[in-house]
């Protein structure tokens, strides 16, 4: 968000904002309808749509692209270290998804909610004080020149992609559908996305904010440098401790979230499909050795691949690509006419183009889904009616 706000100005807000335009969608008209639907994961969701094998295949979708998600938190993580205490950023990518990896392998989801809600707290605070701190020196000039909703950085196609990509993350996200699941009731599920959407608007622009004032005291810096910089540069060493114990509780409540995620996916819709006669024990025991491995996958990833928009910005973009379509037209299944071959070939072909042509062509991999999940659902259905 910060190194958006550095490179593209106020509208790098979008990235957030995008994020309420999802939540909002999502509490409006489906939050309700997920927590009724009984289901514990995102793919067993999409198996009432159209039955195993499209589950199946959404779990593998979701498993693949949720570690480059991971993998952006590591990253990030290492970054705020290595600029505050000094060192080398792969080592503090190590010691930060050992931390989260632990925690998530023998609390659970339990554990990960209950540290999410203390971080959220952490972040807000850091936030504000970073924020006053850089207003105080900066003054108000720089952020009263910017434009919004469009820059020359940014214009309207790429804030509308941005608002279909990541917007749609947050619709269909399988991190924000196990929290919607996990809801004591459907009325808390519904409750629950949509503060989250209002706490997002302030949040987006003080963050991309920073990355302006950033842009103003440093401008010849890594537009991802944009917080480590102003910490060290504005605050005293108390206060950066504060601020990047904020970055870092930001970091691992999404990392934490992202990887239980992934591997209760992994546990109960892949693995409990293949041992059907799986007992509790065992698939507990898949399920803390998934969280190591896809822990360890996502720190491989996020070593060898720098830059954080792009990582995440490509696993959002295969996710979305397969899944969008298939689960927001599932809960109309009879009335649209859909199949479940047009399921899973929307789940496939979607994922598949945006793994191929998704950094070029964001949107394509949208465009074919919704394509095969129209086009293939109505073929079999004509082919049936006329008995072919």
């Amino acid at each position: 968000m910060a190194g958006l706000g550095f490179s593209k100005g106020l509208p790098g807000a979008w990235w957030m904002l995008s994020g309420t335009a999802g939540l909002l969608v999502l509490a409006a008209f489906f939050a309700k309808r997920i927590r009724e639907s009984g289901c514990y994961t995102l793919p067993e969701l999409v198996g009432t749509f159209y039955g195993q094998r499209a589950r199946i295949a959404a779990a593998v979708l979701i498993v693949i692209s949720w570690i480059g998600v991971v993998a952006v938190q590591i990253q990030a993580s290492g970054k705020v270290l290595g600029a505050v205490l000094g060192g080398d950023q792969t080592l503090f990518m190590a010691a930060c998804a050992a931390v989260f990896v632990l925690y998530t392998m023998y609390g659970g989801q339990s554990s990960v909610i209950k540290t999410d809600l203390v971080q959220l707290l952490i972040i807000l605070a850091g936030m504000t004080l970073l924020f006053i701190s850089a207003w105080k020196a900066a003054g108000p000039e720089l952020l009263s020149g910017q434009s919004f909703p469009t820059s020359p950085q940014m214009g309207g196609w790429d804030v509308l992609t941005m608002l279909v990509v990541v917007g749609s993350a947050y619709l269909v996200g399988p991190d924000m559908h196990s929290r919607m699941l996990s809801a004591h009731s459907p009325g808390e599920a519904r409750a629950s996305a949509a503060i989250s959407a209002l706490i997002l608007i302030p949040l987006a622009f003080m963050i991309t904010s920073l990355g302006i004032f950033a842009s103003g005291f440093y401008p010849a810096a890594s537009p991802e440098e944009a917080i480590p910089l102003l910490m060290t540069g504005l605050l005293s060493p108390f206060l950066q401790g504060l601020v990047a114990a904020a970055m870092l509780a930001a970091f691992m409540s999404s990392a934490d979230t992202s990887l239980m995620t992934a591997a209760s996916i992994f546990t109960l819709d892949i693995f409990r499909k293949a041992f059907a006669n799986s007992s509790e024990q065992r698939l507990m025991a898949v399920s803390r050795i998934s969280v190591a491995i896809i822990g360890l996958s996502a720190l491989a990833l996020a070593v060898s691949m720098p830059g954080i928009i792009k990582i995440l910005m490509m696993a959002y973009t295969i996710f979305t690509s397969g899944l969008l379509f298939p689960v927001i037209a599932g809960f109309y299944k009879e009335r649209l006419g859909l199949t479940s071959s047009g399921a899973l070939a929307a789940l496939g072909g979607g994922g598949i183009t945006a793994i191929l042509f998704g950094q070029s062509y964001p949107l394509l991999g949208m465009a074919v889904s919704a394509a095969l999940l129209f086009g293939m659902s109505w073929l079999e259905i004509w082919l049936r009616r006329n008995g072919a």
